[in-house]
């Protein structure tokens, strides 16, 4: 996107930030191609309720995941409509709103659902301030209780060995505040912690980023050679292993960076790259159900068309192959992070990429820029960059000050003023 543009786009963004409002709008290009998606279709409903590991919750293999869920009860009365009954939110998603539309929305029906939640508890947190952060949820998600309460993208053992965490969720499970406890995460570290928590034996549920280029069965059976590590090895060994221990395990991330604008031309027939890598997802069968952002109805029925699944086609595999030649030179990998001590100025630039990339390729620009402004140190720095100490770091071959310098804070910067 030459600067001019970039600046253009960003300023209607910030008009949007400014006024609260949420800019949920989709290219011509990707609404024209799930229009037609859906005429085709006709009507969907979700076709498979699975097993939540040993909790006895059947779940909606393809469920509503709310991280950018805004003032929009209308998107989750659809999704009920739709058959979904699992609804995953966080007290940090869009500030609290998140919880206070799914309470709104699902007002008189809570035993139709499941409903989660999740609190970002540090290693030093206390159980009271935890037991605090819960009722905050509870309170505006307008329930008693809530079925399974995450600790919130675990990437350090030390939070997990917190024992105010255990104190905590044995206190709110007596209370009956909780049913049951997980723990997400898709940082580098992630399967020290899954191991862990496999080991301690207090978890109930695992949400994990989880998709076709982490298998390195699949994604290097067409790769041939340029995406030489499939990240993370180890996560389908770990995920057997919670398997195995009763737990239950809910995908998350399973667009490997959800540029789904640039598949268009190669969709056909009524089907779609997001179909063909939520059947991937669900044709494993150590994943219970799989969680997905819904931006529009015409979205939500499109994912939800791929409900049932249990094979991949030739066409999904073509399609999957296709995303990765036309995206893995750009794609920053999740549970990566080889470049985190490469830059001096301590720029973390996995996190800088992906909130580059939920703002271009998610379409989800309004967080973006709010979690690009909560860092403690962004891309600031490398405006002025001239060791370039993160060149080579990149295992895949990113070309980082590329992306760090000339794209990501230039697209994410606010400074609070309009323009």
């Amino acid at each position: 996107m030459p600067g001019s543009s970039m600046r253009a786009k960003r300023r209607t963004v910030l008009k949007g930030f400014l006024q609260g409002g949420a800019l949920l709008g989709a290219s011509p290009t990707l609404l024209t191609s799930t229009s037609a998606v859906q005429a085709a279709m006709g009507p969907v409903k979700i076709q498979q309720y699975r097993p939540l590991g040993s909790t006895g919750m059947r779940i909606s293999d393809i469920s509503f995941g709310a991280s950018r869920l805004r003032q929009q009860p209308e998107l989750v009365a659809h999704a009920l409509d739709l058959g979904i009954n699992y609804f995953d939110s966080a007290e940090s998603y869009t500030g609290g709103t998140s919880e206070e539309t799914l309470g709104k929305a699902l007002r008189g029906k809570r035993d139709r659902v499941y409903l989660t939640s999740k609190g970002h508890f540090s290693a030093h947190t206390s159980a009271d301030d935890m037991m605090q952060s819960l009722e905050g949820s509870l309170r505006r998600l307008q329930t008693d209780y809530i079925d399974v309460y995450f600790n919130h993208a675990v990437n350090d053992v030390a939070r997990l060995k917190n024992e105010a965490f255990y104190t905590f969720t044995e206190r709110a499970k007596q209370q009956g505040k909780i049913r049951y406890v997980g723990l997400s995460g898709h940082g580098g570290r992630l399967i020290e912690c899954l191991e862990y928590a496999i080991a301690r034996k207090a978890f109930d549920v695992m949400l994990v980023a989880y998709n076709f280029g982490q298998d390195p069965s699949f994604i290097q059976s067409f790769t041939r050679g340029f995406d030489f590590i499939a990240i993370n090895q180890e996560l389908p060994r770990v995920i057997k292993k919670a398997k195995a221990a009763g737990m239950g395990v809910v995908a998350m991330k399973t667009l490997r960076g959800a540029r789904i604008n640039d598949m268009a031309p190669y969709q056909r027939d009524g089907a779609t790259f997001a179909q063909a890598a939520f059947r991937w997802v669900l044709s494993n069968p150590l994943v219970d159900a799989l969680i997905i952002s819904m931006k529009s109805k015409s979205q939500m029925a499109e994912f939800v068309a791929a409900s049932g699944s249990s094979k991949v086609s030739q066409q999904d595999t073509e399609l999957l192959k296709r995303y990765v030649e036309l995206n893995d030179s750009t794609y920053c990998r999740p549970l990566c992070d080889a470049c985190e001590a490469s830059c001096p100025e301590g720029v973390p630039i996995a996190d800088v990429l992906r909130h580059k990339m939920y703002f271009e390729d998610y379409g989800a620009e309004r967080m973006a820029m709010e979690r690009y402004a909560a860092l403690s140190r962004n891309a600031a720095a490398c405006q002025s960059c001239t060791h370039q100490a993160c060149l080579n770091a990149c295992p895949y071959g990113l070309p980082i000050p590329t992306l760090t310098r000339r794209r990501a804070h230039e697209l994410l910067h606010w400074d609070g003023r309009p323009g």
